[in-house]
């Protein structure tokens, strides 16, 4: 199976689990998310799930995703100011933004190293979660302003 499709079987089990029902826009608005792996805004997947389903409103996005991360199947993802941008991953990882052009990508963590041991967390601190993004400049802008 695909992972693409065990992800949607996880959807489908995880709705009905939680005693939502399976409605078709949000069936949709987690389909745009897995499609696309650049961490939309609520108004890119708006914008991306108008196309397939011309009915669907801005507010039901907003609601659709709230509800997706809700239930544990997206992450919010916040950069500084920016409007908040929304990621199926739930694997353990980090983020990298890219200042000039606003790109962000996954970066897999290393399941070897412990967080804790690369930074230096207070004694007896419990560290229960971690958000972690990198800034910079990608190699793509890197490439662009050096033939300017």
């Amino acid at each position: 199976m695909s992972r693409h499709k065990s992800q949607l079987a996880g959807y489908e089990k995880t709705i009905s689990h939680s005693g939502l029902r399976l409605t078709p826009q949000r069936r949709e608005v987690y389909d745009v998310l897995l499609s696309r792996r650049d961490h939309p805004t609520a108004a890119d997947v708006f914008l991306s799930a108008k196309q397939r389903m011309p009915g669907i409103s801005l507010a039901t996005v907003y609601n659709c995703l709230e509800t997706l991360v809700e239930c544990g199947l997206a992450r919010q993802v916040n950069v500084e100011r920016e409007a908040t941008r929304f990621c199926p991953n739930l694997s353990d990882h980090g983020h990298i933004h890219c200042e000039s052009c606003g790109n962000i990508s996954d970066v897999p963590l290393v399941k070897d190293s412990a967080l804790t041991d690369l930074l230096k967390v207070p004694p007896r601190f419990q560290v229960t979660h971690a958000e972690l993004t990198l800034r910079g400049i990608c190699p793509s802008c890197q490439s662009s302003t050096h033939h300017s």
